[in-house]
């Protein structure tokens, strides 16, 4: 199978590819995503094994209009629709009880399901000319980076999937914010992105980031968001996270010299890299910044043949908590706190 790259004016094809069970790649504001009709289990088939995900691990569910939000879940409670009014179309999933509409192959086989209003205007399009709700996981080989480009997708699916539909580069970088409520007042970050603790509560009375965000989730628990129970986001070298400030860092990592190595830094540090000479790659200078480019930086490691990546940690709270979250995961949580 040769895997077409299509522009715009290739949706009308896209979608029919989708009504006819296919998966196709879809640009969105976080990553370009692996999109197939949620409500057809063959078709959810084709994306576990264009990926190879494992089937107990959700698909978020993809809507162009609010009002197809209702059919997919058992209710909408006050809190849920506030949320949504206030940052749909955005890189928020809120997860909530599915109806029988929703396949138990998408949701993981739980019995919640996690729904977004994408920003993006291809994603969008695509979602309205298929006319049904799209699933749709990241676009990459389960583990690895996050496609943040067509060109990304296409290096891991060309082969396995007909179409990739082109929209550029993602404008987030990271996957969304995926949220769950625990009472009519409370929101649970299951998973960070974009749309920060500190935004949702806004919204909501209380809002607590669960303990698998910046840690390994105990044996055994009940994961309802994807991307946080298996290995994720992790290019081919060995990935440290390094906690500390730049000269700690630096001194850090001027002492260690295994072979293949390289420094993934703020923007800041890129003169004191040079002058100790480590070979460094700037990852920005904000962590909003940071998340749009930090997924390309892990792939292009991996182009140029790093074996080993010591990265400066961002900081925990805002869109840093996401960059973070994604790092931690890549590193197999091996962190160094720095001194």
């Amino acid at each position: 199978m040769k895997t077409l790259l299509l522009q715009e004016d290739g949706i009308p094809f896209a979608a029919e590819l989708i009504r006819n069970g296919e998966a196709v790649g879809m640009p969105t504001e976080t990553v370009y995503g692996l999109a197939c009709d949620a409500g057809n289990p063959e078709a959810v088939k084709k994306v576990f094994a264009a990926k190879g995900r494992p089937a107990d691990n959700p698909l978020i569910v993809h809507i162009a209009d609010l009002a197809e939000w209702a059919p997919l879940v058992t209710e909408i409670p006050p809190l849920a629709a506030a949320l949504a009014e206030r940052f749909w179309p955005g890189p928020l999933t809120i997860i909530l009880p599915r109806s029988e509409q929703v396949p138990a192959l998408t949701a993981g086989g739980l019995d919640s399901v996690g729904v977004r209003f994408p920003a993006h205007p291809v994603a969008q399009a695509l979602i309205r000319a298929a006319g049904v709700p799209l699933a749709a996981p990241s676009g990459n080989r389960s583990g690895s980076p996050s496609p943040t480009t067509a060109a990304h997708m296409m290096a891991d699916m060309d082969g396995r999937i007909p179409a990739i539909v082109e929209g550029g580069s993602c404008a987030c970088g990271v996957e969304s914010t995926v949220i769950m409520l625990d009472d009519a007042e409370t929101v649970r970050v299951l998973r960070p992105g974009f749309v920060t603790p500190e935004q949702l509560g806004t919204i909501a009375k209380r809002v607590i980031v669960d303990d698998a965000v910046l840690a390994q989730p105990e044996a055994g628990r009940v994961i309802r968001s994807p991307g946080m129970k298996y290995k994720h986001y992790a290019p081919n070298a060995q990935v440290t996270l390094v906690q500390g400030g730049s000269s700690a860092f630096l001194h850090y990592v001027a002492n260690q010299n295994p072979e293949g190595m390289l420094a993934l830094v703020f923007d800041a540090d890129v003169p004191a890299c040079q002058e100790a000479g480590i070979p460094c790659r700037a990852y920005g200078d904000t962590d909003e910044a940071r998340a749009a480019v930090f997924f390309a930086a892990l792939r292009d490691a991996d182009a140029a043949g790093v074996q080993h990546l010591f990265v400066r940690a961002p900081r925990t709270d805002g869109v840093g908590l996401a960059v973070y979250n994604r790092l931690i995961r890549a590193a197999g949580y091996d962190v160094v706190y720095a001194k």
